[in-house]
């Protein structure tokens, strides 16, 4: 008896994932395939990674954090952009505290950002903090 309670309630239940799958594989549910295709999409990530000069005050790292910050606001190329500060307990940081995390749409948003004067202005105030950087771009996966 427990088995046919067990089977009369699942099976509704297992059917009705399987519909919504099968809406979404024949195209009838156009916010979900709107969804999946911009999941898809390809997106080009630059990472840059900070190396503070020994000594660097906490308001003069605070200063080139908020100068950071600022450009997604002034470069409207900027899809996306977050930020944090290192705790991997691994030790394998050689010093680089900071990430910075900015998505373009294209290589061409990208072109406009960098020479951007507000990208460069920031590049100023980082420059007499700077120990080392380190940069990556890829076309996210």
């Amino acid at each position: 008896m427990k088995h046919l309670f067990l089977f009369a309630f699942l099976f509704p239940l297992l059917m009705s994932c399987n519909t919504e799958t099968a809406s979404v594989e024949s195209g009838t549910n156009n916010i979900t395939d709107t969804n999946q295709e911009s999941d898809m999409k390809e997106l080009l990530r630059h990472v840059v990674l900070i190396k503070f000069k020994e000594g660097t005050s906490p308001e003069d790292i605070k200063k080139v954090e908020d100068a950071f910050h600022a450009l997604e606001g002034k470069i409207k190329e900027i899809r996306d952009y977050e930020w944090g500060i290192n705790n991997s307990p691994e030790g394998n940081d050689k010093g680089f505290t900071h990430c910075f995390f900015v998505t373009f749409e294209s290589e061409g948003d990208r072109d406009v950002y960098l020479p951007h004067p507000d990208h460069q202005a920031f590049v100023q105030v980082l420059i007499p903090h700077l120990e080392d950087v380190l940069v990556v771009d890829y076309w996210a996966k």
